[in-house]
């Protein structure tokens, strides 16, 4: 292979070493997702009496058991499955980085189509509308699993904007 061909197969891969970069980075993101899925979000204070903390996992099993199968398939649908396949197709496109190919073009159209309909928007609604809804009934207090969870948002999107803007990049 000729010089002129090594630099056209460069230039048609994400870079090695911001690839390894952005794959510990998913893996951290990955992590604290995890944890955000099970650490305590937040506490409802009723009457001074009576507090319920909630983490997603638990607030999707107390959605089980009191029958709302509606708003307990779109939260976990939108905060939970979504999220973790988009994380999935990260990790796919990041290892296979041949970004003018038909599979990994097939892959960011996945990740575009369905990982905009995932997470911090719906997250961030839901907490609004239980903070208005019950701000005369109950108190709301926030706890470290809806930093955690929204820290993982901001790092799968600034991993999304990088994957997506290196192949843009190759393609002008």
């Amino acid at each position: 292979m000729n010089r002129n061909e090594e630099t056209v197969v460069e230039t048609l891969m994400i870079p090695v070493k911001q690839a390894r970069v952005l794959r510990w980075l998913l893996m951290l993101s990955t992590l604290v997702l995890l944890l955000g899925y099970f650490m305590p979000m937040l506490t409802l204070t009723k009457f001074i009496f009576i507090a319920n903390s909630f983490s997603i996992v638990t607030g999707l099993v107390e959605l089980y058991a009191r029958g709302q199968w509606l708003v307990l398939l779109a939260v976990g649908v939108f905060s939970v499955l979504l999220p973790l396949i988009k994380i999935g197709l990260l990790f796919l496109l990041l290892h296979h980085r041949e970004v003018r190919s038909a599979h990994y073009g097939r892959l960011l159209k996945m990740m575009h189509d369905y990982g905009r309909w995932a997470m911090l928007d719906v997250m961030v609604v839901a907490v609004m509308i239980v903070t208005v809804k019950l701000g005369v009934v109950a108190e709301v207090e926030i706890h470290p699993g809806l930093y955690l969870f929204g820290l993982a948002v901001l790092l799968i999107m600034f991993i999304t904007h990088r994957v997506v803007s290196y192949t843009h990049e190759i393609d002008e």
